[in-house]
């Protein structure tokens, strides 16, 4: 019965801290404010998160749960690329429908310190990829391809919110899906000489071993690929 009661107050305050955090942001997410909230003493939060961050997180992964069931619902089709996309605008439509719950998970990042759902997500997101890559359309490796597209979708999350509304551009998240999907797949097309780079970086990779040049060529040459590689 114990555990039972603490697992409902445990319930009790992150629904009251969600509440809160949706009514007034992340600075209405006081302790004081949150016990409360949740008719329990300050105490009863510092048993069950630990901390401040503790809490923060848990309310998180609890507000992130929402858009976790909904990509457990989406299922997969036979179409990996388009279970891709999907994803893709399932999280942008998360981010942008709840963004204090975004912005608490992806706007205040810390090393070591990724919730569990944030975690899971991305565990999600590399299991599409992956079928992406068995399927043969991954042109880079899995664990980039998974946190390029991570990274460009937070992005545009965080970019839109930080953005007035009337002022958002419409078309920056379907863009920017398609610009990561033509780096990451094969078989879409690439703007002409988009591979420069790549031929840049392997050019430059074996120039140690080019005997015809002097030290002073090589240097020049490599001065030069290397700004090809990062343009």
């Amino acid at each position: 019965m114990a555990t039972k009661t603490a697992a409902d107050t445990r319930e009790r305050i992150l629904e009251a801290a969600a509440a809160l955090l949706a009514a007034e942001g992340r600075d209405g997410l006081s302790t004081r404010a949150v016990s409360a909230a949740a008719g329990v003493q300050p105490p009863a939060l510092y048993r069950l998160f630990g901390d401040k961050d503790g809490l923060l997180d848990a309310v998180a992964a609890y507000g992130f749960d929402e858009y976790l069931k909904s990509k457990r619902t989406m299922g997969s089709t036979d179409n990996p690329v388009e279970d891709l996309r999907r994803g893709w605008d399932l999280h942008i439509e998360f981010g942008l429908s709840r963004p204090e719950f975004y912005v608490l998970m992806y706007g205040d990042a810390r090393p070591g310190r990724t919730s569990p759902a944030a975690r899971e997500a991305e565990a999600m997101l590399r299991a599409i990829v992956e079928r992406v890559a068995a399927a043969g359309r991954l042109r880079v490796s899995v664990e980039r391809a998974a946190r390029l597209t991570h990274a460009a979708g937070m992005g545009v999350v965080l970019t839109q919110l930080a953005t007035p509304e009337d002022e958002r551009d419409p078309e920056l998240s379907e863009t920017a899906r398609e610009t990561v999907l033509a780096r990451i797949l094969t078989g879409t097309p690439e703007p002409q000489g988009s591979d420069l780079p790549e031929r840049a970086i392997a050019l430059r990779a074996g120039l140690e071993g080019a005997t015809a040049l002097t030290n002073a060529e090589r240097i020049l040459l490599a001065e030069w690929l290397d700004r090809i590689a990062d343009a």
